[in-house]
């Protein structure tokens, strides 16, 4: 799975540094990390924070690609799935009393090499894989977790996946469209 993997205390410290940044930031203030933090926040790796509500997604924004060390990418994602993602209105600070946070640090998305689409059905895993499809300008998302929340089968996967890069659902079998996949190591506020 990850190379860098993170323990559980290190996950639930990812997800107190998200809660107290979007609440300075949701009362005006500048979020600092005074914390001595673990090597491996210092690393470079990709990240998504995903608030509910409810079990009611609330707002989802991250960084697929290892673009910054995850401490920066999470200080950044964590303010942009509260105020900016589209879908949804800025969170309130009434609303923020009840959302539940959830991490997910990725691993570098990698592009998988199949002959035909038919095999992306064998070398993909429904549970294990987070997938990214390419297509023109089109690009969309998709992280492990949501065909196991929505109960969905790999062919079932890949086309809600086109639909989230405004493709229609058999775009996945392309020949110029491209697949990545990725890992992730998910943590939720209890």
């Amino acid at each position: 799975m990850l190379k860098d993997q993170l323990t559980l205390e290190e996950g639930q410290l990812l997800i107190k540094i998200a809660r107290d940044n979007i609440a300075t930031y949701l009362n005006g203030g500048e979020y600092f990390c005074t914390n001595e933090l673990p090597e491996i926040f210092h690393k470079k790796l990709g990240v998504f924070v995903t608030l509910s509500i409810n079990s009611n997604l609330r707002g989802c924004i991250g960084y697929p690609e290892p673009y910054m060390e995850l401490i920066e990418g999470l200080l950044d994602v964590s303010i942009a799935a509260a105020v900016e993602d589209p879908r949804f209105n800025p969170l309130s600070l009434n609303e923020f009393e009840k959302v539940k946070i959830e991490i997910s640090v990725l691993t570098k998305p990698q592009l998988v090499q199949v002959d035909t689409f038919e095999e992306y059905l064998d070398v993909l895993k429904v549970g294990r894989d987070g997938l990214i499809i390419e297509n023109g300008y089109h690009r969309g998302l998709l992280l492990p977790q949501v065909p196991i929340e929505q109960n969905w089968d790999m062919k079932t996967f890949l086309e809600n996946l086109c639909y989230k890069a405004g493709l229609y659902g058999d775009a996945w079998k392309e020949e110029n469209t491209k697949i990545y996949s990725f890992q992730a190591q998910i943590f939720e506020e209890t």
